[in-house]
Formats: C-alpha cells, sequence, structure tokens
C-alpha cells in the first residue's frame, strides 16, 4: 500500500495537471470498489471545478467549487492515470503501483476534462472514490486518524502519554493511524533504525529520549522520502517519468542479510514478522 510520501507525489502530480479544471464527464464502468459508487456520483463532480488536490495521511482529498469533496484512497493496488487527447498514446501513471498498458478491464472511473481525463485503475478493488457533502462533514470524516507526522500535536506530550502503560510493540504503534497518520511498514521500519529502536520493544518501556527520537526521524524520513520522489518499490514514477529515489535511502527494509549502515556497527539486518507484516532491524544497534 502506497504510504504518505507516495500519496503527496501523487497529489502533487494532480494538483498541477487538474487544478482549476472543470469536469465535462464522468463515466463509472464498476460501482463497486471498497465503498459502493453513489448513483448520483456522476452528477456531484460534472460542471464542477478541481479548486485544489489536496492529502491528509494516505487519502487525497478533490475540493470542488461548490465546496463540496470527493475523497480518495488508492487502496493496495488502485493506480491513477492521466491521458492526453491531444497527444497519441500519451499518458502518466501517478500511482504508486505501475500496471503496463492500463488494462481496460481494471479502468473503473473516467473524470473528463477539456483535453484529458484521469482514470482510475484498480485490479483489487481496495481504493475508493467517496463524496462528501462539506468541510464540517469531511473532518468527521477523517476524524478517527491520528496527527500526521508533520502536525504540531505529534509533539512529545502526546507521544509520552500515549505510551504510558501500554504493552503494544513500538512498531505497531508506528503502524496504527489513530495514534499517527500517514506511516506504513516501510517506513516505521526506517523511522524505527534511525532511532535506534528494537521494533519489539513495548510502548511503555520506550524513554523519553526515545520519543524524541521517534518525532524527529519520522519527520526526516517521510520528508527525504517526499524529496526523493518516494520509493519505487515496482514502477512507480513521478510527473517526469522519473522513479522515486528513495528506496536507494532503505538502511534496513529488504536488506536482511546484509551488513547494518550505521558506521561502527557491526550487525546484520535481521528479518521477523510482527502483525503479519516483515520487520527489518539491526541486530546489534537496535537491542
Amino acid at each position: 500500500m502506497p504510504e504518505l510520501p507516495e500519496v503527496e507525489i501523487v497529489r502533487q502530480t494532480l494538483n498541477k495537471k487538474i487544478k482549476q479544471k472543470k469536469v465535462q464527464k464522468v463515466i463509472i464502468r464498476n460501482r463497486n470498489l471498497r465503498f459502493k459508487i453513489p448513483l448520483n456520483f456522476e452528477r456531484l463532480l460534472k460542471n464542477h471545478k478541481i479548486i485544489k488536490v489536496e492529502r491528509f495521511s494516505k487519502y487525497l482529498i478533490f475540493c470542488l467549487s461548490n465546496n463540496s469533496y470527493c475523497l480518495l484512497h488508492l487502496g493496495m493496488s488502485g493506480t491513477i492515470h492521466l491521458i492526453y487527447d491531444t497527444k497519441k498514446n500519451s499518458r502518466t501513471n501517478t500511482s504508486f503501483y505501475s500496471s503496463h498498458g492500463l488494462p481496460k478491464k481494471h479502468n473503473h472511473i473516467e473524470i473528463k476534462f477539456k483535453n484529458m481525463k484521469i482514470v482510475y485503475n484498480d485490479p483489487r478493488r481496495f481504493g475508493f472514490f467517496q463524496p462528501i457533502k462539506d468541510l464540517k462533514s469531511l473532518r468527521k470524516r477523517l476524524n478517527h486518524l491520528g496527527p500526521e507526522p508533520f502536525q504540531p500535536k505529534f509533539n512529545l506530550k502526546y507521544i509520552c502519554s500515549s505510551f504510558k502503560k501500554k504493552e503494544k510493540n513500538i512498531k505497531n504503534f508506528l503502524l496504527d493511524q489513530r495514534f499517527v497518520s500517514g506511516i506504513g511498514n516501510i517506513y516505521a521500519n526506517e523511522i524505527l533504525f534511525f532511532s535506534q529502536i528494537n521494533p519489539f520493544t513495548k510502548a511503555k518501556f520506550i524513554s523519553k529520549k526515545e520519543c524524541k527520537k521517534i518525532i524527529i526521524y519520522s519527520k526526516k524520513v517521510l520528508l527525504n522520502a517526499i524529496k526523493k520522489g518516494g520509493s519505487s518499490i515496482r514502477d512507480f514514477k513521478n510527473i517526469s517519468g522519473d522513479k522515486g529515489g528513495y528506496q536507494e535511502d532503505f538502511k534496513v527494509y529488504q536488506k536482511e542479510g546484509l551488513k547494518c549502515k550505521r558506521s561502527n556497527c557491526n550487525g546484520i539486518i535481521k528479518k521477523k514478522t510482527i502483525s503479519n507484516r516483515s520487520t527489518f532491524f539491526c541486530n546489534t544497534c537496535q537491542i
């Protein structure tokens, strides 16, 4: 599943291309996504401008000119493609997982603008498009999510109080979207490496000093990933057709059996499973 940096790259791409463009037509080929697309979805979007594309956590938000919103999640396999009428076979894949040739049987939604359209392709159909009538409803829809690492609320007091007396391990805490939004498995592994914390450590045993490290490196890791265009685990490309580059900076993720990259550490990267997710850590500097 794409994490915060990859979704942010998608947002940046879409915002450059469809901001202030009027929706001319909406075609629904399959309404049965994670949440069924309502019958009035086409009418809610048609003839309205996309004022801008925003993001919170792993969600994309189309802000419409009638003060309503469209909430979008890519799920596990969703991709958004930009296709131009004036350029033969021209398309830009904005999503984390690329599907070569854009197999039409998985094209579920088309949103048409002047001279171009966006196509939502999703083989597993875990993503969704959800109309939201106003800002109050949008906030209510997202109020189950914790703060992003970039928000002021993600501070020492918040983290220490959240960890107090909790038996849950720190890796699962970072993956809990109710605690902090946007961090997935890739970046949780990397954040804990930089923080020098064993992923199996129970939250109640995390020191104040380690909490400070989690705050610092959650921001640093995600910002660096965004700066480098995300992590191209498969075929993710940005608007310029360049692959994301942060996977070249991975310290532990998918590095099982390799020597630790931390200077003055002779440890080996180990792989274990936590809650059915691959977990990578150094057996020496993350003890």
